[in-house]
């Protein structure tokens, strides 16, 4: 699914209502009506619906969701601020659909408000402002907008909070933003949803499809997108009866150290869950016996240190390498961690500790080959580009730094954005807030080197990688439960993830 700016979601409105046979106010109408079914799911006819309508298009959804409902039987009390004395004309044409009707709790706010008095059993519908925002509410739609957040009420927003801006909100006031707890958005997401300080004002967001122009959505351009299912399905190779280990590619994992094995482990068993042919992990010699009792199918090779990794392996007989996971910091560690990465000429992801290292010797990230996939968190991340004011800087900037190096990253949080050399960004849809914890990181390397392993592509292998993995935290999620989710019991839902995504092509 493609993420459109608001500008392009603008002209997609207009191009359906040219090209689709539709008027805007019929869209408009569509819009309301599915608006209007999610508030009766929610909330009964023992709450009253608040609405608050501008004078634009958003104000013109609102009020025709305030007639839908009151229609449904629901008490409705309606407040239109026209501040400016001119309406929108589809705004204007549900007024008089509004007063036909028969709502008679109608209030035109023209210079002083009164404010009703708002309760938790209250539903408030914000159709202030829409997605043309494009500066910060001031002085009275402010302070409307405290109003409502001070409020116990439940809010809806129509489209878009109040307030909030679609795509940079580096700039905006955030007290003047509605805090909604549900956001019922059309066409596609607004790229601002994606972030985490903007979870509280947009509450739960569910897009609604208003039929806008498919035609119109396919030769959009745009640099963000939501990967689905169906296009990780489609990426799967299928293995064929005559395969052998072989053809499923070696794999090296340069991973663990004293009192780190345990990250070693969770990379390997991901990795061996993965469909790689055969995996080697390199480690020191204090997690041999751990990862031959733990992990038996993988191999261990030991390195020349007891307790940390001091010296590059040989990989002329690898097809990827992995390598960062429970690593340490030691000054001995981060120069064997330059040399492996300097000389590598296969794909290669780095993770954790690798991505450290290079915090600290800023001056050695030109070594990092293209092609490399970095799988930083957000702190790792801010350790290579330094501190942001917010995740649309943060992610602008891992944008350049991965145009810099010729990189994929893949950023890791709630919605993993892979993003690839051009600037392309794939927000991942899977996985759920019980995979922050310790190790869940390890596993998805363990993934992706295994995919690199088996001929992926970086971009693909990121994409599938990073897919399957929060498919995997979802299994093991219902079975267990977000609180009690460990890393392990990730690893260990691989094999159902995995089904997931091969069981149709194998029904074919």
């Amino acid at each position: 699914m493609k993420i459109l700016t608001c500008a392009q979601q603008k002209e997609a409105d207009a191009y359906t209502i040219a090209h689709e046979s539709v008027s805007s106010i019929n869209l408009m109408e569509k819009a309301a009506a599915l608006m209007t079914d999610k508030i009766a799911a929610r909330w009964d006819k023992t709450h009253r619906i608040v609405v608050l309508a501008g004078p634009g298009n958003n104000g013109g959804d609102a009020l025709a969701i305030a007639r839908m409902m009151h229609l449904k039987g629901y008490r409705v009390e309606v407040f239109l601020f026209n501040v400016s004395g001119r309406l929108a004309a589809d705004c204007m044409t549900n007024v008089h659909r509004l007063q036909e009707c028969g709502c008679a709790a109608y209030t035109e706010v023209s210079k002083t408000f009164d404010p009703p008095q708002l309760t938790a059993d209250d539903v408030v519908v914000d159709g202030l402002f829409g997605s043309g925002l494009d500066r910060p509410l001031d002085k009275g739609f402010a302070a409307v907008v405290r109003y409502v957040n001070a409020s116990p009420a439940q809010v809806v927003a129509v489209d878009i909070p109040s307030g909030m801006m679609g795509e940079d909100n580096s700039y905006n006031i955030r007290q003047n933003i509605v805090q909604a707890d549900l956001t019922l958005t059309v066409g596609c997401p607004k790229l601002a949803f994606f972030f985490a300080e903007n979870e509280e004002l947009t509450g739960r967001w569910e897009v609604l499809d208003i039929g806008i122009s498919r035609e119109f959505t396919d030769n959009a351009e745009t640099r963000y997108l939501i990967t689905e299912e169906q296009e990780m399905k489609a990426l799967v190779t299928p293995r064929r009866r005559f395969a052998h280990k072989g053809n499923f590619g070696h794999a090296l994992l340069v991973a663990g150290s004293y009192g780190m094995g345990g990250a070693a482990v969770l990379a390997a068993r991901a990795c061996l869950r993965s469909g790689v042919g055969l995996l080697t992990v390199h480690t020191p010699v204090c997690n041999h016996l751990l990862l031959q009792t733990c992990v038996p199918e993988a191999m261990v090779e030991d390195d020349v240190h007891e307790r940390f990794f001091a010296e590059p392996a040989e990989t002329d007989s690898y097809q990827a390498i992995g390598i960062g996971c429970g690593l340490g910091q030691e000054d001995i560690t981060a120069e064997a961690v330059i040399a492996q990465i300097k000389e590598c000429e296969m794909p290669l992801v780095m993770d954790a500790d690798a991505l450290n290292t290079f915090s600290a010797y800023r001056n050695y990230l030109p070594l990092i080959p293209k092609g490399t996939v970095l799988t930083p968190h957000v702190g790792e991340l801010e350790r290579l580009i330094g501190r942001c004011s917010n995740s649309y800087e943060r992610l602008s900037k891992a944008k350049e730094l991965a145009a810099e190096l010729q990189c994929y990253i893949v950023l890791k949080g709630a919605w993993t954005a892979v993003i690839t050399p051009e600037g392309i960004c794939h927000f991942n849809p899977t996985g759920n807030p019980g995979m922050a914890t310790g190790g869940s990181g390890d596993v998805l390397t363990g993934i992706i080197t295994a995919l690199l392993a088996q001929g992926y592509s970086p971009e693909e292998a990121c994409r599938l990688g990073t897919f399957v993995h929060g498919r995997a935290g979802d299994i093991a999620a219902q079975q267990k439960g977000e609180i009690a989710l460990t890393a392990g019991d990730i690893a260990e839902a691989l094999p159902q993830a995995w089904k997931t995504l091969t069981q149709d092509s194998k029904e074919r």
